[in-house]
């Protein structure tokens, strides 16, 4: 390609024959410039100013306000679940301990997240469970208060058997005793009161019968009513069994009779209360203030409400063998 050049010697422009690729290495060499002008700038822009490109910028404001949106759900979910963990607290030291019930389960309330789960996505889904589950508890709160009333007649609060003096004393009271048959120190569930063959057993509360077993061994004749809210009592060595399993039964019925049956060096009553399913000691439930005569009118007004007298399982098993 042609280029003119100025020749100050003969004051002319003269026609310059350059090679085609001269054009093209100028060309490049412009761009070569003007991006390391460019770079430059940035360079200086970024590094020594200290300053954000503009789209850079507009990012870490958005950035900033999801940040800020984040900082607010956290604190809002921190609130909520301090406030469900006061809810779960009273529900398992007050409502549940009130009525009887279990604690629920803390693996129960707890959430196995994703391990690659978001951290807020997790805590949330996490919340969520746990307020299912304190929902649900609380359900079954509401579930027991609605009989709440009948609690007082259902918890044991009686002696089992009529308290005539003289008809009957403490042989062996609740804890550590000495073993009559087999000797060695041993935990006494329960209470022995020794009383006369056939002396009168009564139910302590109000519940259902859940078990009645039969034995030659241990607690013999036995009797096991569960009084809900969280309360059951037993009636072992009996000599007579007035009452089926699943019967409902009621403070001041007649349910069996005093016996040696089992593991019994005499005629006693071995009498238990449990407590959500530990033993405790039955002498903290039995209201001794109670006279006699209070407790043959609780007696007669249960007859009275009940009926006629049915005939034992004893009775009936022996009118069979005739």
């Amino acid at each position: 390609m042609p280029r003119y050049v100025f020749n100050p010697i003969t004051l002319r422009y003269e026609v310059r024959e350059e090679p085609r690729y001269a054009g093209y290495l100028r060309t490049a060499g412009t761009l070569a410039a003007a991006a390391g002008l460019c770079f430059l700038y940035l360079w200086i822009y970024t590094s020594v100013l200290g300053w954000d490109l503009p789209k850079t910028a507009r990012l870490k404001r958005e950035n900033a306000r999801w940040q800020a949106r984040i900082a607010l759900v956290q604190r809002q979910l921190d609130v909520c679940e301090e406030t469900l963990s006061g809810i779960e607290e009273r529900d398992d030291n007050v409502y549940r301990s009130i009525f009887g019930l279990n604690v629920i389960p803390e693996e129960a309330r707890q959430s196995m997240g994703d391990p690659g789960e978001d951290p807020l996505v997790a805590r949330i889904n996490s919340l969520g469970k746990r307020a299912y589950v304190q929902t649900m508890a609380l359900d079954e709160v509401y579930g027991i208060s609605r009989t709440a009333g009948d609690m007082i007649s259902h918890i044991p609060a009686v002696p089992p058997i009529l308290p005539r003096k003289g008809a009957y004393h403490l042989a062996s009271p609740f804890g550590y005793r000495t073993d009559p048959v087999y000797g060695g120190n041993r935990f006494h569930s329960g209470q022995d009161l020794a009383a006369s063959q056939g002396y009168p057993v009564y139910v302590t509360g109000d519940g259902v019968v859940e078990t009645v077993n039969f034995s030659f061994n241990g607690y013999g004749n036995e009797i096991v009513v569960d009084h809900g809210f969280g309360y059951k009592t037993r009636y072992a060595h009996l000599s007579r069994v007035d009452v089926a399993k699943g019967s409902k039964v009621y403070r001041g019925d007649e349910i069996g009779a005093v016996g040696k049956t089992g593991k019994a060096t005499g005629p006693h009553l071995h009498y238990e209360v449990i407590y959500k399913g530990n033993a405790v000691n039955p002498y903290g439930y039995m209201n001794l203030d109670m006279t006699v005569e209070e407790y043959l009118a609780m007696i007669l007004r249960r007859r009275e409400e009940k009926g006629p007298r049915t005939k034992s399982t004893l009775e009936l098993l022996k009118e069979r063998g005739r």
